[in-house]
């Protein structure tokens, strides 16, 4: 915290566009600093303009962390998706299973185009070296003996030549084996020769094995051993798109596993995206539909009823063609601007299509004539109506932050679908009035009324008495006109209270079908107490139903920062078709948690 996260703190507040920054530092000689910057800053160059101040303060680190190095990387700060590999067999353990992530899956995933960071929980695979304290006091040695040792012996150094210049026939290049690499070769290297005439070799001193580089942090998965992976996604990417080739390439990974291994599915992003895209677009054919039958229902008239019908369709593809001039994406925030703005779109054909009509009910009989007539009194109030309209929605572009973000999208989707039905409404609307519409037949006299006219007959009677009763009511507030300007007065404090008291938030919170849970114990606990601990916790919550998958670490809490006495799940719920019961949903789930874990009094446990 000292020697290192401060200096780079001095040199790096101020960067050009950040907003702040925040530091985390472990006691397993690690340190990480998140520098956050404005929306729509360039990550190219902040990344430049990071690695320039962290340049200039290299001068003040220690001399280990200038030689192990600093490293810069940009990524957005949410999680994109999370992997597991792990033994259902346990006939691998974790620190096998790490070292095969971080050597066969994590370079994979770190190629794919978008992918800003790859971070495995655990820790590498490692040569450890067990000294014991009698046998070294036994010889007189200390620690640092050993490192010598090691450093004069376990090296990688340019051998050179024989015979480069001398008359000899041949020129031999020295070759050696390097840097060890077997328990038996680390076993073997002399410290020091006895006054026996023997050697003191490592082994008599220590014990020697392949293991982890520290054993801070314990991953599992299912109950099994297992390796985790978060993967960050770069700012400006495709979130769906990247996650489709990461699937490709875990598919291609799995296909070639070795028996006994598994790779799945933690999180995913893309599972709550596309589930909320077919809601809305499930939600898009819906309104659509409403709206034609509506249409229909007050036009009593088929080929009436195409011309606004064509307009959302046109309005619809020409809103299509500007996000992709722009580009923006078919997200949740443009499909849910469509959603809104479909029953608006239809708003000025259906105005273009009345007024026609008035015209053959007051005597046209030419469709063309008509239309002309029409057109003739409606241009202004269209165009007026419209820019009033894009008007609301427009300025909502310029706002900035976070919010500025969500809604940029959304307001030009509306307003720009909103022109294109201005246009649709001063060009194709009336074209196609004049080409497709005709006078309204009336029936003879003792004719057979069909089932449409006594439909259409019975809808507007009904109509007609619900108008009725609606002119009484405003004929009402007209003769008591206190009343009327009492309940404006009354509606404006309701308004003012309900706003006061109406709980607020930038996004509401939605079942996306994941749910962390973070364990932290007393501090000073250590990490064998803190996994007895996740223990009791996994007993009680691993058999719930809605669970699919979950992944647990001790050592980490929810957040990523590293402590013996924290530890977190990642749970993954059953896909949302699978969870349409009482008491499946998210929410449920959590109380369910929160009720199983109610008797584990050794933890703070928040979900």
């Amino acid at each position: 915290m000292k020697s290192v996260i401060t200096p780079l703190e001095e040199q790096l507040n101020g960067v050009e566009n950040m907003m702040y920054m925040t530091s985390t530092a472990t006691n397993t000689g690690s340190a990480s600093i998140s520098v956050y910057f404005k929306q729509g800053t360039d990550p190219d160059m902040s990344v430049v303009n990071v690695q320039n101040r962290v340049a200039s303060a290299q001068g003040l680190l220690p001399a280990e962390v200038t030689k192990s190095g600093i490293t810069v990387r940009k990524r957005q700060s949410n999680s994109l998706k999370a992997i597991s590999l792990y033994s259902p067999n346990d006939s691998f353990d974790a620190n096998f299973l790490t070292n095969y992530m971080k050597i066969n899956i994590e370079p994979r995933l770190s190629r794919i185009a978008g992918v800003g960071d790859v971070n495995i929980w655990g820790a590498s695979y490692s040569m450890r070296i067990w000294l014991d304290p009698q046998r070294m006091a036994q010889y007189g040695l200390v620690p640092a003996d050993i490192k010598t040792v090691l450093d004069e012996q376990n090296i990688e150094s340019p051998t050179g030549t024989l015979g480069a210049e001398s008359s000899n026939t041949f020129q031999y290049v020295l070759k050696y084996r390097g840097r060890y690499e077997q328990e038996e070769d680390y076993g073997n290297m002399v410290i020091k020769s006895l006054p026996s005439g023997d050697v003191l070799r490592l082994k008599d001193v220590a014990r020697i094995e392949m293991g982890a580089e520290n054993y801070a942090m314990l991953s599992s998965t299912n109950g099994h051993p297992g390796a985790n992976c978060m993967t960050a996604q770069t700012s400006g990417s495709n979130a769906n798109e990247i996650i489709k080739e990461i699937d490709k390439v875990t598919a291609d990974i799995s296909s070639s596993l070795p028996k006994g291994m598994v790779l799945a599915d933690v999180t995913s992003t893309k599972d709550f995206l596309d589930a909320s895209i077919a809601n809305v677009v499930e939600t898009l054919i819906v309104a659509i539909l409403l709206v034609v039958l509506v249409v229909y229902f007050f036009l009593h008239d088929i080929r009436a009823t195409l011309i606004p019908s064509l307009a959302i369709i046109v309005s619809l593809i020409g809103t299509f063609a500007f996000l992709y001039v722009v580009g923006f994406s078919l997200n949740l925030l443009t499909l849910f601007a469509l959603v809104l703005v479909i029953g608006t779109v239809v708003d000025d054909s259906i105005v273009v299509v009345e007024a026609v009509q008035a015209r053959f009910e007051e005597g046209y009989t030419s469709a063309y004539n008509a239309a002309v007539d029409a057109m003739g009194g409606l241009s202004s109030v269209l165009v007026t109506t419209t820019i009033v309209f894009m008007a609301v929605f427009i300025p909502v572009s310029f706002m900035g932050g976070t919010t500025g973000t969500f809604y940029t999208q959304f307001g030009l989707t509306m307003a720009v679908a909103v022109a294109i039905s201005l246009l649709n409404a001063m060009t194709l609307s009336p074209a196609l009035c004049a080409l497709i519409l005709h006078p309204r037949a009336k029936n003879e006299q003792g004719g057979k009324i069909g089932f449409s006219d006594r439909f259409h007959y019975a809808f507007d009677t009904s109509f007609l008495r619900l108008q009725q009763k609606y002119m009484t009511g405003v004929a009402f507030l007209f003769h008591h006109k206190r009343l009327g300007i009492g309940s404006i007065f009354v509606a404006v404090i309701a308004l003012v209270a309900l706003m006061g008291t109406t709980k607020t938030g930038l996004v509401p919170q939605e079942d996306m079908g994941t749910i962390n849970v973070n364990v932290q114990t007393s501090p000073g606990t250590n990490l064998e107490e803190t996994g007895q601990i996740m223990d009791r916790i996994e007993q009680s919550i691993k058999d719930i139903p809605q669970i699919k998958i979950y992944s647990r670490v001790t050592g980490k809490d929810a957040v990523h920062n590293q402590s013996a006495s924290a530890g977190s799940f990642t749970i993954r719920l059953k896909n949302w078709s699978e969870r349409k019961e009482k008491g499946d949903d998210v929410n449920s789930v959590m109380n369910e948690i929160y009720r199983r874990t109610d008797s584990i009094k050794a933890a703070k446990i928040r979900v």
